[in-house]
């Protein structure tokens, strides 16, 4: 298993950019796909963005396509988040998590290890 620390957030006014990042602690997580997930208070969590093992393939949901971009440094044992023109419906703690499955797919049920998370709050 991998161990993962977020670090990154804060606030950040209506339109700012943030940029988070996922760093990963293990030998095999070149070969685990990452995603972001956030929860707002008194809302599920929600999946953000996803990126495979070999960083071929990334993911998006619908809300932040074309604002945010995942992307990885596997030399670095790293995963960025890279958050531009922010909205204060984004305000929520974001984790990063390791899939084992190696995909990164919003739907992965390999999700095993997470962070801790970071905050974000976005001001209007």
């Amino acid at each position: 298993q991998v161990q993962l620390v977020e670090s990154g957030g804060g606030l950040v006014q209506a339109g700012g950019s943030l940029r988070l990042s996922c760093a990963a602690s293990g030998r095999t997580f070149r070969s685990y796909g990452v995603g972001w997930f956030r929860q707002a208070p008194g809302k599920e969590r929600e999946f953000v963005a996803g990126i495979g093992a070999s960083a071929g393939s990334t993911y998006y949901t619908d809300s932040v396509k074309g604002r945010f971009t995942i992307s990885r440094d596997n030399a670095k044992s790293t995963v960025y988040l890279q958050m531009n023109s922010l909205k204060p419906t984004d305000t929520a703690v974001y984790y990063c998590a390791a899939d084992r499955t190696g995909w990164g797919t919003p739907q992965s049920l390999g999700y095993d290890s997470w962070g801790q998370g970071t905050q974000v709050t976005v001001s209007s």
